[in-house]
């Protein structure tokens, strides 16, 4: 579904990805964890054309993506949920929510609306709130709705328990589960890297712009080195 091979980007003449070689099948949850400064937002950026690509391929369904705009590439059918959420704060849940909709998918908003808020009622209960009055985790919430808005095939989702209390994590992590039962495969940047392996098929770990380690998660899940210098084994 998405291959990316040989990638090399970065900001302006700041160069922050060296080469990184990354797959996703349909169906499948793939986790990128390392420290932060990895590179693991940059590489999901570089996926959205939100970086400058210095070099290598990105191609999602057979389609090349380098030098596409990062509306077109949603399109397609390729979802992003940045870190930090990005939500619009002045504007209130369901202003959020048609934002992120995008027509000529197949599929019209109320639609899709009704699942957003079958999946998560709190966003439906406060659907006439002001973004900004919302707690944490229903921030982080509303920016996956949002992102569902445009009927993405792929998601990636930046940090999506960054700042959020234990139960919440939870929650958020059984969405994800429910969104690749759905059908929808994933992308998952996390620091919370034991949770986010559990739920994987395959994971990356990233260092310095590079990936130095790849395999099935439950594999790096229970390698006594990568525990040690990821997991706090």
């Amino acid at each position: 579904m998405l291959k990316v091979a040989g990638l090399k980007a970065g900001y302006a003449r700041t160069q922050v990805l060296f080469g990184i070689d990354l797959e996703v099948r349909s169906g499948e949850i793939v986790t990128m964890i390392g420290a932060n400064g990895a590179g693991k937002t940059s590489t999901l950026r570089s996926i959205s054309g939100l970086t400058q690509i210095y070099g290598g391929s990105i191609e999602f369904k057979g389609q090349p993506l380098k030098g596409l705009p990062p509306e077109e590439i949603t399109r397609l059918g390729l979802g992003h949920c940045p870190e930090g959420r990005q939500i619009l704060q002045r504007l209130t849940v369901e202003e959020n929510l048609r934002a992120g909709y995008i027509a000529g998918r197949g599929r019209s908003f109320d639609d899709i609306r009704t699942e957003v808020y079958d999946m998560f009622p709190v966003l439906k209960e406060r659907r006439h709130s002001l973004a900004s009055r919302m707690s944490g985790g229903q921030q982080q919430m509303l920016a996956i709705g949002r992102s569902l808005m445009a009927t993405p095939e792929l998601l990636m989702l930046d940090e999506p328990s960054l700042g959020l209390a234990p139960k919440i994590i939870n929650q958020i992590f059984e969405i994800i589960i429910t969104l690749s039962k759905a059908g929808i495969s994933l992308i998952v940047v996390e620091q919370n890297a034991s949770v986010a392996l559990e739920i994987a098929d395959y994971a990356y770990v990233m260092d310095a712009g590079r990936c130095t380690v790849e395999g099935g998660a439950h594999n790096v899940l229970n390698d006594p080195v990568l525990q040690a210098a990821y997991l706090g084994g």
